[in-house]
């Protein structure tokens, strides 16, 4: 029946296969293994992100074929564009895919070729996303507990500064669930504690988009009306942090981050970052694999799901939802050194070296 179901949606899309095969190619499309085994297509939606191709792409593929020797995983990425995401998913069923491990550019966007996918009798596993359409499963990190970690260590430094209770807000990517779910938990804890000055929403969690929104807030509100920044990440954060730079902000009020990306940890140790939330890519990576081998197999998701989710789809979807990790300068040895992300040497360069030793890394 699987075959039958794939047949027709092949011949359905034929006239696009040459365009959905270049698309994948331009993603930077490649396969990893040769086995004779399942197949199991990977789709990350940018490059903009260090995260998507240094760790959570090699992590997925090592666990994958310790999970399944036999398994090929073919990889591509969308660079940040629904449509070349879009065509990518007609390239995978097209190769005839036994599941898909997708990160969506854009969840609603990509609601139809999940179901092109469904119908062609491919699951689809949304990653770190909760993707709409009729997914299989989802594995992700609670993302309002993210958004509820950056508020509270934000008011917590703001308190310690002893000044001050406005900010400004710069939220990610609208299109993300994930950016809504940072928004909405960290609208809860700072609502009613602070005054939100300026709000904005960063498309493609662009870095120089987020600098021209901090640029426009210190044009409105003025240097002095700013006490806090909440940054949904750390590339969101670099680019708020430049601005803040160039505006001859001094002292820099404490601006939030997530992901852990070095450069944030160093940040954080230079005091120009207050925070950034760890999500261990390991544990998720792991339930990813774990997810798409089981169904690439055409085994039950249930047995391996901590709990459901709703993406508007008409049934439950069994989730592994994971616990996220605030780090400050007090606890990146406790956290990120011990946990086995960076090593003293990666973070405390010679740049660096001085900060370090103050905050206890060195020595």
């Amino acid at each position: 029946m699987k075959t039958c179901i794939r047949n027709a949606v092949l011949a359905a899309t034929a006239v696009s296969v040459a365009v959905a095969l270049a698309a994948c190619g331009q993603g930077g499309g490649h396969a990893v293994g040769g086995g004779n085994g399942p197949s199991i297509g990977l789709l990350l939606p940018d490059a903009v992100t260090p995260r998507w191709e240094t760790n959570d792409r090699p992590l997925l593929e090592k666990k994958i074929k310790e999970l399944c020797g036999d398994c090929t995983v073919e990889h591509a990425n969308a660079r940040g564009d629904v449509a070349t995401q879009q065509q990518q998913v007609d390239s995978m069923i097209t190769r005839r895919v036994d599941a898909l491990v997708l990160v969506a550019v854009d969840a609603r966007a990509l609601s139809s070729a999940v179901q092109k996918a469904e119908q062609a009798g491919i699951p689809v596993i949304a990653y770190d996303r909760l993707s709409e359409g009729p997914i299989a499963g989802y594995v992700s990190f609670n993302g309002q507990e993210v958004g509820r970690l950056q508020a509270r260590a934000l008011l917590q430094a703001m308190h310690d500064r002893g000044h001050g209770d406005e900010i400004v807000m710069i939220n990610g990517d609208p299109t993300d669930p994930n950016a809504v779910a940072f928004k909405e938990g960290a609208l809860s804890v700072l609502r009613g504690k602070v005054k939100i000055g300026k709000m904005f929403d960063t498309p493609m969690w662009r870095s120089d988009l987020a600098n021209m929104s901090m640029s426009g807030a210190i044009a409105d509100l003025g240097a002095d009306h700013i006490d806090g920044v909440y940054s949904a990440n750390d590339a969101l954060a670099s680019g708020i942090i430049s601005s803040l730079r160039a505006n001859k902000i001094s002292p820099l009020p404490p601006v939030t981050g997530q992901d852990a990306d070095l450069g944030a940890v160093r940040r954080i140790v230079d005091g120009e970052q207050y925070m950034t939330v760890w999500k261990p890519h390991p544990p998720e990576a792991g339930a990813g694999a774990a997810m798409a081998v089981a169904a690439a197999r055409g085994e039950n998701l249930d047995r391996m799901a901590t709990g459901k989710v709703s993406n508007r789809s008409e049934k439950a979807v069994p989730a592994v939802l994971l616990t996220p990790v605030a780090v400050t300068v007090d606890n990146i040895k406790d956290t990120l050194v011990k946990g086995g992300v960076y090593t003293i040497e990666q973070i405390c360069i010679p740049r660096f070296r001085a900060a370090c030793d103050k905050a206890g890394l060195t020595g």
